[in-house]
């Protein structure tokens, strides 16, 4: 996609903060923005650790621990590879990201709105632990319906739904009008990852 790029570098900042390096820790999260001529791209990411206590072959379910002893069972469908490589006391480390990348065009309106979307995944090699990200991209042209300088906003309709959207840089909302059309890009992405025990512990 045509922000993809950009949305990466933003995760990419986000994730090499001390989320990642962080053993066992209590969930972790963390927000960036960036912004360009006539754009602006936010992301945020949450990140939760924890030990595998548990393991559940036949319903493919995994309960980890966290450091404060809290338990999450956390489901391991189909997709996540190598799942007999799980072992009891493994580091499991799970990421979300979502990110929205949004571009105002003053262009002349004519009426076309749009919607594209598209999926990637990755995988570790088999053998190995598992490890993989899974990301989906959605990229709209959207009509501007309403502008509320006050709050910031600006209230888009798409192909599918109308959504509002925060505008963080004032000087960008004044670029736009009612009438104008945008494209916006969303993307989610999830990225797991499992390491085994230290030894000795």
């Amino acid at each position: 996609m045509k922000f993809n790029k950009t949305v990466l570098l933003l995760a990419a900042s986000i994730l090499a903060a001390p989320l990642t390096v962080l053993a066992q820790s209590a969930p972790q999260a963390a927000t960036m923005v960036a912004q360009a001529p006539n754009k602006i791209a936010e992301a945020d990411a949450i990140q939760i650790q924890g030990k595998v206590k548990a393991i559940n072959k036949k319903t493919r379910q995994v309960t980890l621990v966290g450091p404060q002893g809290n338990l999450l069972i956390l489901p391991a469908g189909d997709e996540v590879k190598n799942f007999d490589q799980i072992r009891i006391g493994d580091l499991v480390t799970l990421t979300y990201v979502q990110a929205l990348v949004l571009e105002l065009k003053t262009v002349e309106n004519k009426g076309i709105r749009e919607r594209r979307e598209s999926t990637s995944q990755t995988s570790a090699p088999l053998g190995s632990k598992p490890e993989g990200t899974l990301e989906r991209t959605v990229t709209v042209i959207a009509n501007v319906v309403a502008i509320n300088p006050k709050a910031q906003t600006v209230t888009l309709r798409g192909a599918k739904r109308t959504l509002e959207v925060a505008v963080s840089d004032p000087e960008l909302l004044k670029k736009v009008q009612v009438g104008n059309q945008v494209e916006a890009t969303f993307v989610e992405g999830i990225a797991l990852s499992v390491v085994a025990a230290p030894k000795g512990k």
